[in-house]
């Protein structure tokens, strides 16, 4: 199929792109990357009137460090986050696990992080990783910019809270301490599909070796991504241990609420979301020089 018939505009700068989406308003949809948009426009699942094109803005094209954070602007691409200094240094080892999965290399050269947040796919990567990751994202619009948590920005599935006429300029990662690391895990039924179960697991070490805090987030397990309040609970003061793991896999299996199609059944994907808990906090124990927990 074609796309219905839509306006364009080849933004030049921030102000040329906020004019366009404040004139627009809901009819409006920022282009950036385009690999999850222009498919869905092909099968007139999306009918914007207006699309409103960022590519020629440069300085939105950005992965930098600042203040405690790792910023991706909203045109920076996979490949580039992938390839950045700041993911092959190792500071941040869930979201190079992230990079190394999402879609295949040839999406990644276009595909954009910021993007993939605002697409929200329920089978998506970058959403899990946000949510175990405390991301937030920065969305502008005519009342100007505002920082918004990562568990408020997801909504629904495909659905966030960037409004009409606003665009979601940036993503901000923490900059993990040196007791903190995380792990990113899916299952897929060939390289680029979507996730057939997904999870991330990040922990936190206190100075006596318990756990401090975790986060643990699944994908592909119900509408939209989210995060395992009772599995962090079951291991929020815990030491880490085969036990603490076994009940927040637990926990990821009995929240995970999946739909059986081509790629699984329920039973399946719940359990393989409890298997992906389990071997992402193993993953994330031995970054932090736990190889063998018991």
């Amino acid at each position: 199929m074609f796309p219905a018939a839509f306006d364009y505009v080849a933004a030049r700068s921030r102000d040329e792109a906020y004019a366009a989406l404040a004139e627009h308003g809901g009819g409006a949809r920022v282009l950036a990357g385009g690999q999850s948009l222009i498919p869905a426009m092909r099968f007139r699942l999306a009918r914007p009137s207006v699309l409103v094109d960022i590519n020629r803005i440069a300085d939105l094209a950005y992965v930098a460090e600042s203040a405690g954070e790792l910023r991706l602007g909203a045109a920076a691409r996979d490949q580039a986050f992938e390839l950045s200094p700041e993911i092959r240094s190792g500071r941040y080892p869930m979201l190079a696990d992230v990079c190394a999965v999402v879609a295949d290399p040839v999406v990644r050269q276009m595909g954009t992080v910021v993007g993939s947040l605002c697409h929200n796919d329920p089978a998506g990567d970058w959403p899990v990783a946000a949510l175990a990751g405390n991301a937030s994202v920065v969305v502008r619009g005519k009342g100007g910019e505002r920082v918004v948590p990562i568990g408020e920005f997801i909504v629904d599935s495909y659905t966030t809270a960037v409004g009409d006429g606003e665009m979601a300029l940036e993503v901000r990662f923490p900059t993990p301490t040196a007791r903190t690391a995380g792990a990113y895990l899916k299952i897929e039924r060939k390289v680029g599909d979507f996730a057939t179960a997904a999870a991330a697991a990040r922990v936190t070490l206190a100075e006596d070796g318990t756990i401090a805090s975790a986060s643990i987030a699944l994908g592909a397990a119900g509408p939209c991504a989210f995060r395992v309040a009772e599995a962090e609970r079951a291991l929020t003061g815990a030491k880490p241990s085969a036990a603490a793991i076994a009940a927040a896999a637990a926990a990821a299996r009995s929240a995970a609420d999946p739909v059986t199609d081509t790629r699984g059944t329920v039973a399946y994907k719940k359990q393989m979301a409890g298997v992906l808990v389990e071997r992402a906090l193993r993953k994330a124990f031995a970054r932090l020089g736990l190889e063998n927990v018991r």
